[in-house]
């Protein structure tokens, strides 16, 4: 493994730049696409400048579509990074905070927030969101762990299905007992980065840089993990806390994402795939490469649900669920279904 991606390294080193470079390109389009289109050049007068006030163009691109990049960057790579250190922990092909029921539970918690306590900042309800996704993972894992072969892929997809389903309903109930916070959280709530201003990005910023950060780190525990427990505990790796400690990291990326833009699936199942057929196995490669690829999908899944329903949009969560769904199916199907 380490012989061929050092191999590699070079080849690798520029597919991550070129990916980096492609992200920078997107963020550009992002800020010129949408219901009201904008010249380049006023774009960049206005991010130049710094000034909303002088002309509609500027107030849109400040105001409205720079926050909304930036989050869509943010979160594309927490969920990227999230469901590529899911599947290397849990050794399981089907692993995603979506599908596994992290998602859910961390929507179900930043509902409750808002909807009983009435706390109405990101600032506040993302520590939900956070609680939420640890509460949903202690779940799935404990359903799943029932029986003589323990957790195993299809037992953890088909219980974080069954924990998806039910945190769900609460919400819907939750929601349904409040038309109040359901006017205020309906695009929220299937995922979406409108109308995200800056005090949301502020708010997440911090915590997906320090899950960010521990993420990229995880790269060798993950591939000694990958080896199997008895081959990782050779080689020096404590397993349990190894886990937690990567759960931890997946709980703090996909609870802030959630209390940014809601539930967003699929991406955390996809990306790391895509990182895994360019890198090999090795995660201090899938790591970067997923990181890099989760912003990219998010971004060009947003820029065309503005452009195809003008004037309105169609949310990124809904656009992502029905070209994610096809992909989930293909991994079920012929993808392998055995540890990784």
């Amino acid at each position: 493994m380490s012989t061929d991606s050092s191999r590699r390294a070079p080849l690798l080193g520029a597919g991550l730049v070129g990916l980096l470079v492609l992200i920078v390109v997107l963020a550009f389009v992002s800020l010129t696409q949408g219901s009201r289109d904008i010249a380049f050049a006023d774009a960049m007068h206005a991010l130049l400048t710094l000034r909303s006030g002088d002309t509609m163009d500027g107030t849109v691109t400040l105001e409205l579509r720079v926050p909304r990049t930036i989050l869509g960057v943010v979160v594309g790579a927490a969920l990227g990074l999230s469901g590529a250190v899911l599947q290397g922990v849990t050794r399981n092909p089907l692993a995603d905070p979506g599908i596994m029921g992290i998602t859910s539970g961390a929507a179900l918690f930043v509902v409750v927030a808002i909807a009983w306590l009435g706390i109405t900042d990101v600032q506040g309800y993302v520590w939900f969101g956070m609680a939420g996704a640890l509460v949903a993972t202690v779940v799935v894992y404990t359903i799943a762990s029932f029986g003589r072969e323990g957790a195993t892929p299809v037992k953890l997809a088909l219980a974080g299905v069954a924990v998806t389903a039910g945190f769900g309903s609460v919400t819907s109930a939750v929601m349904v007992t409040r038309t109040d916070v359901l006017d205020q959280i309906r695009f929220w709530q299937v995922g979406s980065l409108a109308g995200r201003y800056e005090p949301v990005v502020l708010g997440v910023a911090p915590f997906l840089a320090v899950g960010i950060v521990a993420a990229l780190a995880c790269g060798r525990t993950l591939n000694g993990l990958a080896l199997g427990e008895d081959t990782a505990r050779g080689l020096g790796i404590d397993v349990r806390r190894a886990r937690w400690a990567t759960f931890a990291v997946v709980t703090l990326l996909a609870g802030a994402a959630t209390a940014a833009c809601g539930p967003i699936v699929f991406v955390g199942l996809v990306i790391p795939h895509v990182a895994r057929f360019v890198c090999g196995p090795d995660y201090r490669w899938i790591l970067p490469y997923s990181l890099a690829l989760g912003p990219i999908v998010l971004l060009v899944a947003d820029i065309v649900g503005r452009v195809i329903a003008r004037p309105g949009e169609v949310q990124v969560g809904v656009l992502l669920c029905v070209l994610g769904a096809p992909v989930f199916i293909a991994v079920v199907r012929w993808g392998r279904l055995a540890e990784l």
